[in-house]
């Protein structure tokens, strides 16, 4: 009875959620390497490290007002080994990607961030995270799609799992016969391939239903920290100073204190405060290493009086001080598109993608053939 029920639960949600999972798996499998491809395409530009002091962001805000008058900054990238990137323009009018030596300041490369390439992306992000349709609309739809996902994942592992283990469900458990006719091969891709990317397919799921589903996000963070999930909060500057500093001026110091703080990170993230915002802060998110996004640490100053602002965001803490159940947290993104083992890890959510957009595929074939397969042979 619990069979029976397991494998009707498996077959109709399947065929309810199949084409949601065949475009998110896809997606997903395109998305994993999607700075490798812009690598690829558009190299980095690399320039060699000199013993010389780098450009600070009061210079970068002199050489961009110079070339781009009235046009305002939106972040300054630091790299370690590379140009230093600087966004520019206001969004939708063409955003200016600008590539500085950072130590003369020269102008190396400039592009329109929103190219064929960008855009491409972001269509490919646009299908993976709520499939082309509205946002809040195809957001739930991807999401609760997922949760589907999961719930077949187990149903599918339960119906895999022999009554009797011999000779014969073993072969037909792990093993592919290529040399069957195409109906039973088709029925070991769905059931074979399945089964070796189970875990790896749930990691996915469980890792990116994080970014959509509040209360399975809060539950889990709850289950993992002993903590609610802190509020999001915009960081916001004292603007009551008598004497403030000036923005450039304070952008400085904010630099030369990240530096002194965190001498051997690979890049320092700036997002600039809006100059008409009176109460923006600076925000400096810290690069251990530039190929991921797990151990970075967001820190924030006054842009008055350049003191540290205390917040509570779990990306303020170093990741080293962060508890088990935080560090599960921060490396989520990563864990969800492979990096967290590198070039590796990205070759196994790649292929693993691929075969969780197959298994819809392999599946609704099996139900058809069994549904009408019969009825086309008595004809």
């Amino acid at each position: 009875m619990f069979r029976k029920i397991n494998n009707w639960l498996h077959l109709w949600l399947g065929l309810i959620s199949g084409i949601i999972m065949l475009v998110v798996c896809l997606t997903g499998a395109v998305w994993v390497f999607a700075d490798d491809i812009r690598d690829l395409i558009e190299p980095p530009i690399v320039v060699e490290k000199q013993h010389k002091a780098i450009i600070g962001p009061s210079d970068i805000s002199g050489i961009v007002h110079r070339l781009y008058p009235g046009e305002p900054i939106n972040t300054v990238f630091y790299k370690d080994g590379s140009a230093v990137e600087v966004l520019i323009k206001k969004w939708g009018n063409d955003p200016l990607l600008v590539f500085l030596d950072p130590y003369t300041g020269k102008v190396l490369y400039k592009r329109i961030l929103e190219d064929r390439l960008t855009l491409f992306f972001y269509w490919i992000e646009a299908g993976h995270r709520n499939l082309w349709l509205p946002f809040k609309l195809g957001r739930a739809v991807v999401n609760y799609g997922t949760l589907i996902f999961v719930v077949l994942l187990v149903t599918g592992l339960i119906w895999w799992y022999p009554k009797k283990w011999n000779r014969s469900t073993r072969n037909k458990s792990f093993k592919i016969k290529w040399d069957a006719k195409w109906k039973r091969i088709n029925i070991d891709l769905h059931n074979v391939l399945g089964f070796y990317a189970l875990l790896i397919l749930l990691l996915l799921s469980l890792t990116g239903m994080i970014y959509g589903i509040k209360w399975y996000s809060n539950g889990l963070y709850l289950a993992t920290t002993g903590n609610k999930m802190p509020e999001w909060s915009a960081p916001i500057s004292d603007s009551t100073q008598v004497r403030p500093l000036k923005l450039d001026q304070a952008l400085d110091e904010a630099m030369q204190k990240v530096r002194s703080r965190f001498p051997s990170s690979a890049g320092y993230f700036f997002r600039m405060p809006d100059s008409l915002d009176v109460k923006a802060a600076i925000e400096i998110d810290v690069y251990p290493k530039l190929n991921s996004y797990y151990a970075n640490q967001n820190i924030c100053f006054d842009r008055y009086t350049v003191k540290e602002i205390a917040r509570p965001d779990y990306y303020s803490a170093s990741f080293e001080e962060a508890s088990t159940g935080l560090k599960i947290r921060r490396m989520n993104y990563d864990i969800h598109v492979g990096r967290i083992l590198g070039f590796p890890g990205k070759i196994i959510a790649f292929f693993a993608s691929l075969i969780g957009a197959s298994l819809p595929v392999t599946g609704f074939i099996i139900w058809y053939n069994r549904k009408f397969g019969k009825k086309s042979k008595k004809r």
